[in-house]
């Protein structure tokens, strides 16, 4: 273990030429660095934000989704079949034409009847608008207060203004003012955590902040049935969105963090690894980016997206699995968006990139 720990924390991999780890061990008075034992620190603060998550849903955000009359939908749950449920929990969700044969003939159940069981069956585990809208509450009330506080810790410092100063002096930078900072966002920063990256870093978290909670809200509107507010916070989000990562992150964070890095402190086996994990992100950014464009272009040109696939109750009308396909094309109708709004911008691709993010 010894040797492990000697190869993991190699002075030459982490730190550039002529710094050791002795050099950020011994600081001079009212001076301190971060250390890799700090990160342990996460752990009882992310207990107790999830304590404050709690009462947050249950007391705060509850009754906010009251007053707007979103309840819990009543979903009819599917009668108990020992069968059935082994092969829903082990084997499938959603069985194809071979397994409900099979089921049917096993059962002595018609086809359909095995559809709608497992149809009842996925409707019993998907949360209900109400729980989706808390937990929404709960992200937007977050992420706005986390941004809030980096925007007025930043505004304050040079190297918002000046990218360059995130290099000067580097790697004696003191870290007191950000360690509260950092450690609720430590999951996502902790190799600018070790590295003593911290300036840099609370730079990206910024940009990364700017546009999350507009997607919470767009969410709550669109839970609470305000149609309208929903679209306007979406494009709102989207505008945001793309401004910060496809504009700011790759010419202001990349070129510092590319470029003004080489010429200050020059490169190192860590650097090499810090600048190829921001070049994935911001691979990932031109991807979500699309998913995004993607979204809105629909909700332009046919007025609906993909539902939310997490939380839609599916329908149990067995109207609408008689509809024929072609009747609905000659009538030109397509199903309404579920929530009770017409579906312009549905849930499931923010979901999806939200917990992406």
């Amino acid at each position: 273990m010894a040797a492990l720990s000697v190869w993991f924390w190699n002075e030459r991999f982490w730190l550039p030429h002529n710094v050791t780890w002795a050099d950020l061990a011994d600081p001079a008075p009212g001076v301190e660095y971060p250390k890799a034992g700090h990160l342990l620190s996460a752990l009882p603060l992310a207990l107790g934000i999830f304590a404050v998550r709690i009462f947050f849903e249950r007391f705060i955000a509850g009754p906010c989704a009251s007053i707007l009359q979103i309840q819990t939908e009543v979903s009819r749950r599917a009668q108990p079949n020992a069968v059935l449920e082994k092969v829903f929990t082990s084997i499938t969700k959603c069985p194809d034409t071979r397994h409900l044969d099979g089921l049917s003939k096993q059962l002595d159940w018609e086809v359909r009847k095995v559809q709608r069981w497992f149809r009842h069956r996925r409707n019993q585990d998907k949360p209900s608008t109400r729980t989706k809208f808390c937990e929404s509450m709960w992200r937007f009330m977050f992420y706005l207060c986390i941004f809030t506080y980096g925007i007025c810790f930043l505004w304050q410092s040079t190297w918002i203004w000046d990218t360059r100063h995130c290099w000067y002096n580097y790697p004696y930078q003191d870290f007191l003012i950000m360690f509260v900072h950092h450690l609720a966002t430590i999951s996502l920063i902790s190799f600018s955590y070790v590295n003593n990256m911290l300036r840099v870093g609370s730079l990206v978290m910024c940009v990364h902040d700017a546009s999350d909670f507009l997607l919470e809200a767009a969410k709550l509107a669109n839970y609470a049935k305000y149609q309208r507010l929903c679209d306007i916070l979406f494009v709102v989000f989207g505008i945001i969105f793309f401004g910060t990562r496809l504009i700011i992150y790759p010419f202001w964070i990349l070129n510092t963090t590319l470029f003004e890095s080489w010429d200050i402190i020059g490169p190192y086996p860590s650097w090499w690894l810090f600048n190829f994990l921001l070049l994935v992100l911001q691979v990932l950014h031109i991807i979500w980016s699309y998913l995004i464009a993607r979204i809105a272009f629909k909700a332009i040109m046919r007025g609906k997206v993909s539902k939310d696939d997490r939380s839609d109750i599916e329908s149990s009308s067995e109207e609408e699995t008689e509809t024929p396909t072609k009747e609905r094309l000659k009538t030109g109708t397509s199903p309404r968006g579920e929530n009770g709004t017409n579906g312009h911008f549905g849930s499931k691709s923010w979901n999806q990139n939200h917990n992406d993010w």
